[in-house]
C-alpha cells in the first residue's frame, strides 16, 4: 500500500471501518509463504509478499487485489501459488489487479 497511487490510497481510507477487518500472522501462514519460497515461485527477498498471498489464502478471501504485477499479479506466480495452495490442502486465491476489480464509468 505504501507505493501505491494516492487515489488508491485515498479510496482505502474511505472504507467504512465495518467493512475492515485485522488478520494476524500465525504459524499457519507463516508455513505456507515460506513453502512458495521454497519452491522458487518467488525470491527470498519477496518473503513479505509471500505472507500477503498466505495470509489471505489460510483466511479465505474471495479475491486478492494487488498493484504488485511483479510478484504478484502475474500468472506464472499465480498458477505457483496455487499449485502450493492446492497441495497444502488450501483453496486456489483469486489474484487480480485493481482494474480487474473497479467498475469505472464514464
Amino acid at each position: 500500500m505504501l507505493d501505491a497511487p494516492q487515489r488508491v490510497k485515498e479510496y482505502f481510507k474511505r472504507l467504512p471501518k465495518e467493512h475492515l477487518e485485522r488478520v494476524l500472522i500465525n504459524d499457519d501462514i507463516l508455513t505456507l509463504a515460506k513453502k512458495y519460497i521454497k519452491e522458487k515461485v518467488v525470491g527470498e527477498t519477496s518473503f513479505d509478499d509471500c505472507v500477503h498471498i498466505a495470509a489471505a489464502t489460510v483466511n479465505r478471501v474471495d479475491i486478492l487485489v494487488c498493484w504488485n504485477f511483479k510478484h504478484i499479479v502475474n500468472v506464472y506466480r499465480i498458477r505457483g501459488y496455487n499449485s502450493i495452495n492446492l497441495r497444502s490442502n488450501y483453496q486456489s486465491l483469486e489474484i487480480r489487479s485493481p482494474k480487474e476489480i473497479i467498475g469505472y464509468e464514464h
